[in-house]
């Protein structure tokens, strides 16, 4: 499960569309609707949240509004709650970076396209997270 702290418009088609499928896998998880990837770590930024499915749900509402921008056909009643105002989440300077280079190394491989895009673009973070200070966050799996 990738949940990038990314901005969707940096994703390629591939990354677009598995992004929103995990991400609809980490909302039924936090639903309680499955009990596979309980554990993940991606989800503990999103359980520290004052209310987890609604952080999800606005993480998944940026990657449906990304879709919908290239005509892709994202089915929005999927998002079971959405509220910006549940709260910003955090993301490290050092786990973007990581992040960053992460896709460059999969756009290069998969999407050569994309990967020139990338290489003239700079990280921009999904709106639901705000940028702090700091190394590859402790969960992140490297």
């Amino acid at each position: 499960m990738r949940l990038w702290s990314l901005h969707p418009l940096h994703l390629d088609r591939a990354g677009l569309v598995a992004g929103w499928r995990e991400a609809l896998l980490a909302q039924a998880v936090l639903a309680g609707r499955t009990k596979g990837y309980q554990h993940h770590p991606q989800l503990i930024r999103f359980r520290a949240a004052s209310d987890p499915l609604a952080a999800i749900g606005s993480y998944l509402t940026e990657l449906h509004r990304e879709a919908e921008r290239r005509g892709y056909r994202f089915d929005e009643s999927k998002v079971l709650a959405a509220d910006r105002e549940s709260g910003q989440l955090t993301v490290t300077e050092g786990q973007l970076a990581y992040e960053w280079a992460h896709l460059g190394e999969k756009l290069a491989r998969r999407s050569p396209g994309d990967a020139e895009r990338w290489h003239r673009s700079t990280p921009t973070t999904h709106p639901l997270f705000t940028l702090i200070p700091g190394v590859i966050e402790s969960w992140e799996r490297t």
